[in-house]
């Protein structure tokens, strides 16, 4: 073989590669060795945003772990199973038998009055047998066994919050459906809480004896049953065993109407839930590190103007471009690895934390969980933001000259990067925004937010050159001060662009977190609608549907009651398809399909909906089985009309074709369903009525607390449901989730916060020595600390005069077309958001400014 020219030369190319890399590393080694001054606020914007993507994974990472640690005792059993009104048959529970133990359990709503009738609120019932629970321990304030607490004449244990409601204390009877009970204990703790369904009212737990002796079971009335298994090999912790049940309950008993769930997500609305909070609060810190991001720039550009002389020596002794760019940036990942560690460090440790300030808050201990997928991510999400925003710089630096290193002073000139820069800027920005989407969950709403965030960035980068622009052309005001804060804003190395940038995005998040957060309280509690009702009543029997409508009218004159059927069933099949095989689009949609769903029959069309699709069928229809369904669900079912749902009601499955399609306005309040059959279907069902109460305007509390007396007297086993008192349920949910979303956002401003400190750093140089120019001349430290004021106040008031039109439009899109709820502006959240934002401005410069003016005059004049 014979060895040719261009054989050597690619070898020597080769050889010099290899001998290059080590002396990269070698010098920036040595680079590092000045320490770490200069850059704690590249560190520090890096550490920021990599906490709070880590933070908000490790935590999430620890409740789901915890969920599949503790999945079996958070669930009662290994499976379970739930059905409305239907109680278990004996061949059904024949079938689950064989399977391993299994637990009854019923759950009721009801209304817990004192004897005297004199008070009264709504209780969750749950009724149990003697094994439960069969796995956990159920305990009371005495430390006595449940069951024999339950079975002793007909006692009650009841939570604390029952006897602060209404006044009473263990020992005392209560009216419980009609019938007077003791109150024999006090709920400390009950092991498969978070498996239950959202409680509008505190818990009362009795024996399934005592349920069946007070007469709330009746055909019709809205209860909910569970069968909680427990499997032999359930405890060696392998999920064969749940598989293999959970195959058995599909071919054995698939089309009962049962909702099945087992151990290893015990809870699937808060497991999704608690994902698309990680989601969201994972997105908003990738906004706090965007954020920083302009800080790193700033950082590494202060770096660059240091080092000018380094960059002119290593060129002047045959350094190339290519080196002088990778031996800096070596450097600058190594500083930005520093970052990530602490970001890494801070954000584990989030819930050691969580489990500090939240215990006893959540059913389990709070184990950290070191999760490889959130500490990719946040390493991942780091360096792609740190490389996005330190490529440019170096890509300057390549093109300064070895003459710098003859100057004393070399007048800052803006100038595009190498070409060769500007590829890798865009090949990290395709690879962030690939990461993004992949990562998320979410990809409609990671695009939304990648482009959303580059139009703000844009928007806010224009903003701070049109700004500098418009500086250098308007007159210069006569006052001393405001003219000198003019020639800052001006100055090409100046604190405009950065200022602009960071404060606007940062401060747009904030006000439309405020803004969404506003809106949604108001939906929620503040804004019902003119007619909304008052109450609603559940289970009223058909019988004595009179007897009701006479206590409420005899009390509150010129109320109106409206009533309609209802039932409660599960979609087993569509068109012909087991609801477990049918393909969704998301989660939202299959946990839609696999709860069960509110059922009713009407002859006509109900109040609030509206045709969509399809016509409504004859009052008197009596031919097979139709349907009207809610458009928005046959949308995420793939549903259209003509396609036939097969539902579980009652043990009975019906198959309807489906009609038409309604669009329903639920924020009316008015009574509605996802699915109304004809009369024909179910009027022959046993079933209750379901009634709404809006009083006549200028009735008072008295005479409406005399309607739900009146009702409870007569009455006993009807449920009333306060429907403010059940929005204030909701809002103070929402208002804990809304907490973490604040907080993440506040981050974001504390981003920019640490991206002024470090525009503040990069100019100070030019800064100082202007001061000591002006204080020779005469100038006070009065007069250049109010210059310094004007300037930072009047960047402040210009970014947040433009990020209230960003965020407010921001706010309304989110709300109108992502949660479809009315937007609500509050210039009282407005306010509030922008005194913060510009406090923390001032508060900020004025920490820099001092500085500068803190520095003597003679060092600075030397290098002259």
């Amino acid at each position: 073989m014979t060895t040719t020219v261009d054989d050597l030369t690619r070898a020597s190319r080769s050889q010099q590669t290899l001998w290059r890399l080590p002396l990269v590393f070698t010098l920036a080694s040595r680079e590092m060795r000045s320490g770490l001054s200069g850059f704690g606020v590249l560190i520090a914007c890096i550490a920021l945003g990599v906490a709070v993507i880590t933070g908000v994974g490790a935590l999430a990472d620890a409740v789901l772990s915890g969920f599949a640690r503790e999945g079996r005792v958070l669930l009662g059993g290994d499976v379970t199973l739930r059905r409305v009104h239907a109680r278990i048959t004996a061949d059904e529970r024949a079938k689950l038998n064989r399977l391993g133990t299994v637990s009854e359990t019923a759950t009721v709503r009801t209304m817990a009055r004192t004897l005297d009738g004199g008070d009264q609120t709504l209780a969750e019932i749950k009724a149990v047998d003697d094994l439960y629970p069969l796995l956990g321990t159920f305990v009371l304030s005495s430390g006595r066994n449940l069951n024999e607490t339950v079975r002793e004449s007909r006692g009650i244990v009841v939570a604390q919050s029952l006897l602060d409601r209404l006044g009473v204390r263990v020992g005392d009877r209560l009216n419980v459906g009609g019938t007077p009970l003791v109150i024999s204990d006090v709920i400390v703790d009950e092991p498969d809480k978070i498996s239950a369904r959202l409680a509008f009212g505190p818990r009362v737990v009795m024996s399934l004896k005592t349920l069946d002796a007070i007469g709330l079971v009746k055909p019709g009335t809205l209860i909910n049953w569970q069968y909680s298994v427990v499997t032999p090999d359930g405890s060696l912790g392998d999920n064969a065993d749940v598989v293999a049940a959970r195959k058995t309950i599909a071919d054995e008993l698939g089309v009962a109407g049962f909702t099945v769930q087992d151990r290893r997500d015990p809870s699937p609305r808060v497991t999704t839930t608690l994902n698309r909070l990680r989601q969201f609060l994972t997105l908003l810190g990738l906004t706090a590190l965007l954020v920083g991001g302009v800080g790193v720039a700033n950082a590494v550009a202060t770096f660059i103007d240091r080092r000018r002389s380094v960059i002119a020596a290593y060129k002047s002794l045959g350094a190339s471009r290519a080196q002088v760019f990778w031996i800096f940036l070596t450097q600058v990942l190594m500083l930005s690895s520093i970052g990530v560690a602490i970001g890494l460090v801070l954000g584990l440790a989030t819930p050691l934390l969580a489990a500090w300030s939240f215990s006893g808050a959540l059913p389990f201990a709070l184990e950290p969980e070191i999760g490889l997928s959130t500490v990719g991510m946040g390493i991942a999400y780091g360096f792609l933001v740190a490389l996005l925003f330190v490529i440019w710089p170096l890509g300057q630096a390549e093109r300064i000259r070895p003459a710098a290193l003859f100057r004393n002073e070399v007048a800052s000139k803006w100038q595009l990067p190498s070409s060769r820069a500007r590829f890798m800027i865009a090949g990290v920005a395709a690879a962030l925004t690939a990461f993004t989407v992949l990562a998320s969950g979410i990809p409609q709403t990671a695009i939304a937010f990648i482009v959303g965030a580059a139009a703000i960035l844009s928007l806010f980068w224009a903003l701070g050159l049109g700004v500098e622009a418009v500086a250098r052309r308007v007159p210069r005001p006569t006052r001393p001060a405001l003219a000198l804060a003019m020639m800052g804003m001006a100055a090409p190395g100046g604190l405009t662009r950065s200022v602009v940038l960071s404060l606007g995005a940062g401060l747009s998040l904030l006000v439309m977190v405020a803004l969404v957060d506003r809106s949604l309280t108001a939906e929620l509690g503040g804004r019902l609608p003119e007619n909304s009702p008052d109450y609603f009543a559940i289970d009223i029997p058909k019988g004595d549907l009179g007897t009701f409508k006479s206590a409420i009218i005899n009390s509150a004159p010129g109320s109106v009651i409206e009533t309609a059927p209802m039932l409660r069933g599960r979609i087993v099949a569509l068109n012909g398809v087991p609801a477990a095989s049918v393909p969704l689009e998301n989660e939202r949609a299959r946990l839609l399909l696999n709860g069960d769903r509110g059922l009713s029959y009407s002859a006509e069309l109900p109040r609030g909906s509206v045709l969509a699709e399809g016509a409504w069928w004859s009052k008197t229809y009596d031919g097979p089985p139709l349907v009207s369904f809610v458009a928005d669900f046959a949308e995420r079912f793939g549903l259209k009309v003509g396609d036939t749902v097969t539902v579980n009601v009652l043990g009975r499955n019906i198959t309807a074709r489906i009609a038409n399609l309604r669009d329903v306005e639920w924020e009316s309040l008015a009574i509605n369903f996802s699915m109304v059959f004809p009369p024909s279907v179910l009027a022959a069902a046993p079933h209750n009525l379901l009634a709404t109460v809006r009083f006549a305007p200028g009735s008072g509390v008295s005479a409406q607390a005399d309607a739900a007396r009146a009702v409870s007297q007569q009455l006993p086993a009807i449920t009333l449901i306060n429907v403010r008192d059940a929005l204030a349920a909701f809002a103070s949910i929402f208002e804990r989730v809304m907490i973490a979303v604040r907080a993440a956002g506040s981050l974001t401003l504390l981003a920019g916060a640490l991206v002024l400190a470090g525009a503040l750093a990069t100019a100070q140089r030019r800064r100082i020595m202007q001061a000591v120019i002006l204080k020779c001349l005469g100038a006070t430290r009065r007069r250049l600390l109010l210059a310094h004021v004007f300037e930072y106040g009047i960047l402040a008031v210009i970014a947040a005069l433009l990020s209230v039109g960003v965020g407010t439009i921001a706010a309304w899109i989110i709300t109108t077309f992502s949660l479809e709820i009315g937007f609500t502006m509050s210039w009282t959240a407005v306010v509030y958001a922008l005194a913060g934002a510009i406090g923390l401005v001032l508060a900020v410069g004025s920490v820099g400014t001092w500085r500068i003016l803190s520095a003597r005059p003679v060092p600075h004049l030397r290098g002259f």
